[in-house]
């Protein structure tokens, strides 16, 4: 059975086998999260995202974790929200999918996510985590044992634990 956690803190300090970032589409660094990943991981980071010549909202790659303690850095881009019937949704869904799938394909046991889309790209936050916790809750796991949700504010933290707490098996 997947262990979900929720914890408050800094995803780049998280020794586990794999963090998900919540990148952009050109996978080469940004603001909030994406760039705190890509200036704790060095400048390895931004030269192996470059060879996959960017990402489509919703897909997933997967790089090391350079100087990071995560043994691999998974990027996915969010969708930018605009009202919910754009297909945000799904695209949103997919990105805890298809990261979930790399994390498989990789052997990891452990992974982290940020909160992706719930910054900038102005995603609605209790209707992101609801579909966060829906998406992993309902992969078929085999190798993931447990399932980190790391929230950098206080806010994101509550909400995570509401809807966790809202969405019990």
């Amino acid at each position: 059975m997947l262990e979900i956690e929720v914890i408050q803190g800094d995803i780049t300090k998280l020794k586990v086998d794999a963090i998900v970032n919540a990148a952009n589409r050109s996978l080469l660094g940004g603001g909030g999260v994406d760039g705190a990943i890509h200036r704790a991981a060095g400048r390895e980071l931004l030269e192996a995202c470059r060879v996959f010549g960017g990402c489509e909202t919703g897909e997933a790659r997967i790089t090391p974790g350079f100087k990071l303690p995560a043994k691999y850095v998974i990027h996915t881009p969010g969708p930018i929200f605009r009202d919910g019937f754009h297909g945000e949704p799904e695209q949103l869904k997919n990105c805890y999918v298809n990261s979930m799938k790399l994390a498989e394909e990789n052997n990891c046991e452990t992974v982290a996510f940020s909160a992706i889309s719930t910054g900038v790209y102005g995603y609605p936050k209790k209707e992101a985590t609801e579909i966060a916790i829906w998406a992993v809750r309902n992969y078929p796991v085999q190798k993931v044992k447990k399932v980190i949700f790391c929230c950098f504010g206080e806010d994101m933290l509550k909400i995570y634990q509401d809807v966790l707490k809202m969405m019990a098996p």
